[in-house]
């Protein structure tokens, strides 16, 4: 790792030729300075240390760690993209137990780091190449740094590109550069602030002014001042895209996040708002016997298991089930913002489980109510669209006869042509069940990242073309136009519902959106006359999503429908 000669006639190749008597001695004196006997004699214990090893033993040799609350420690999301950015106080270890920190509960974790520590061999499995922070890295590695955050991947940046210094404002990160708004923005990744609370040396302070280059050098003599150490690190709340995509410059937020960051160790009031991360997954094997307990509807073709479960507090698959809601609302634009989405109608409602018995995984699930049951214990108060929408002058022989569907998600990793059908394999199971249900009913969701115009545009289509069974329904906070460009929409209208929707599929694709895919698969199911939107609603816990208020006449399904799922339902 560290080699005082070769560096030396790395950068003046002839200097020991040309300084016989000196060089020797200069030698000497460096290799005292900057410990390469200790350095070496690491290098020699752990010859094959690579990656996170080498980071846990390097921070094992110089007996170097950060102290974190609990509290804070969860949260690091344990999975999905995310911008990880610090101040860089020590220029050193700091980085090294920062990712060691975050790799405890994240192991595909990497470090943006510049050609100085990507000589460090060792290192290089855990780090992504930039040639600093504005704007000048090659188009090669800024597709690698994309590549990794779109798998899902963490990224530990340190904006500043250097060292802190000692200034005005005390011992501080210099300017942030912005290009780590630029990376979170093209992933759409949440961005982490943590504020590692560490210094160097008065003296390497006081070399800064007079030979900053020097103080850069003597960054490695510093390194050996931290040994023995634990330093305090404060992680705020993990902010969103949508509360830093801002109309303001890249420039003017990365300062804000800079203040942000310093702000935690003051308990400052954050200048982004920011929400609690998604808890961690489940013990696997809790799981799967919970899961075992459950009522098994059927399997599928692929081995996947169809388990009806009834919550209970406490339940293992409960807190797996509102983690996965949640991950899988929020990379849409929407979610509680609480670590589980769970709510009080998670306890008399059924769940619809797709169990994948060797991964041991929740593929997807349905959150089901059978409308007279939970009328008979609950009152209409007891339904979760009745929170969203008036039911009150709803016929009760039709609500009565009613299945209530909602909370529907299938896992990122399992998102195939193949698994929502699978779970409607287990619909028409539940269904099946219960041969007095006439309707199914619930809130189909649109993301506010559609934009006004395009949520505007999909609300008038299904209005047009599926018009309201239970005109009765009214929204508790309408979503309406601005202008009336609606009017003007229905009047575009041909009444070709497949050439029209080919025009609404092109229209958002021209504004970079498209169909949330329930939209389409909902409206499909039913002859004409069988699905009817009764109004849309925005829904403020949910990140001001659109939800459109759809039901659908189960004596209408198509032939083909019926046969796929109630049919093979039935033979089970």
């Amino acid at each position: 790792m560290l080699n005082v000669k070769a560096a030396l006639e790395d950068r003046f190749p002839d200097f020991f030729e040309k300084h016989t008597k000196i060089g020797p001695i200069l030698l000497k004196f460096l290799g005292f300075l900057f410990h390469e006997a200790r350095i070496q004699q690491f290098e020699r214990e752990y010859p094959y240390a690579r990656g996170l090893e080498f980071v846990e033993k390097v921070l094992l040799f110089f007996d170097f760690s950060l102290r974190t609350r609990d509290r804070e420690r969860a949260r690091i999301p344990s999975e999905g993209a995310v911008v990880i950015v610090a101040n860089h106080p020590i220029g050193s270890l700091d980085g090294l137990a920062l990712l060691n920190l975050v790799a405890s509960i994240r192991p595909d974790v990497k470090v943006l780091a510049n050609d100085l520590l990507l000589a460090i061999e060792p290192l290089r499995p855990v780090l992504l190449p930039v040639n600093n922070m504005d704007g000048k890295t090659p188009k090669s590695n800024l597709e690698t740094i994309k590549a990794h955050l779109e798998s899902d991947g963490a990224a530990i940046i340190f904006p500043a590109g250097e060292v802190s210094r000692f200034g005005p404002q005390g011992v501080r990160d210099g300017a942030w550069h912005p290009g780590f708004l630029k990376i979170a923005r093209s992933a759409k990744a949440p961005i982490l602030p943590i504020y590692v609370a560490a210094r160097n040396s008065v003296f390497f302070y006081s070399l800064s002014f007079l030979a900053k280059p020097l103080s850069t050098v003597w960054l490695v003599r510093e390194m050996f001042k931290q040994c023995h150490r634990t330093v305090d690190a404060r992680i705020g709340h993990l902010i969103p895209i949508e509360h830093y995509d801002r109309d303001e410059s890249r420039k003017v937020t990365a300062q804000k996040f800079k203040r942000h960051v310093y702000g935690l160790a003051r308990n400052s009031k954050p200048l982004f708002q920011g929400e609690e991360t998604v808890a961690p997954a489940e013990n696997r094997l809790l799981l799967s016997r919970e899961i075992a307990d459950c009522e098994l509807l059927g399997s599928t073709p692929r081995g996947r298991e169809i388990r009806l479960y009834r919550a209970r507090a406490g339940d293992c698959i409960l807190r797996e089930l509102g983690r996965l809601r949640e991950l899988s609302f929020r990379a849409i634009g929407e979610g509680s913002g609480s670590p589980r989405d769970i709510d009080r109608y998670d306890y008399h409602y059924d769940h619809l489980l797709l169990w994948h018995p060797l991964d041991k995984q929740i593929v997807g699930a349905y959150r089901l109510a059978d409308v007279r049951t939970v009328l008979r214990n609950h009152g209409l108060d007891g339904l979760y669209t009745s929170s969203l929408f008036d039911l009150h002058k709803v016929p009760s022989k039709s609500l009565e006869r009613s299945l209530e569907l909602g909370r529907s998600f299938v896992q990122y990793r399992y998102r195939d042509r193949h698994s929502l059908d699978e779970l409607w394999s287990g619909l028409g199971a539940y269904i099946s069940q219960r041969p007095a249900l006439r309707y199914l009913f619930g809130p189909v969701s649109m993301s506010r990242d559609l934009g006004e115009r395009s949520l505007e545009t999909v609300r008038d289509f299904y209005h047009f073309y599926f018009p309201a069974l239970w005109p009765e329904v009214i929204a508790t906070t309408p979503f309406v136009s601005t202008n009336d460009r609606s009017l003007t929409a229905r009047q575009a209208y041909t009444g070709d519902y497949a050439q029209d929707f080919k025009v609404l599929r092109q229209e958002l694709k021209a504004a970079g959106q498209s169909l949330p895919p329930l939209y389409k698969y909902y409206t499909e199911v039913a002859k004409e006359g069988g699905v009817g939107f009764s109004d849309f609603n925005i829904d403020p816990n949910f990140k001001g999503c659109i939800d459109g208020f759809i039901v659908v006449n189960l004596k209408l399904l198509k032939q083909s429908r019926k046969k796929r799922y109630l049919h093979k339902a039935e033979s089970k």
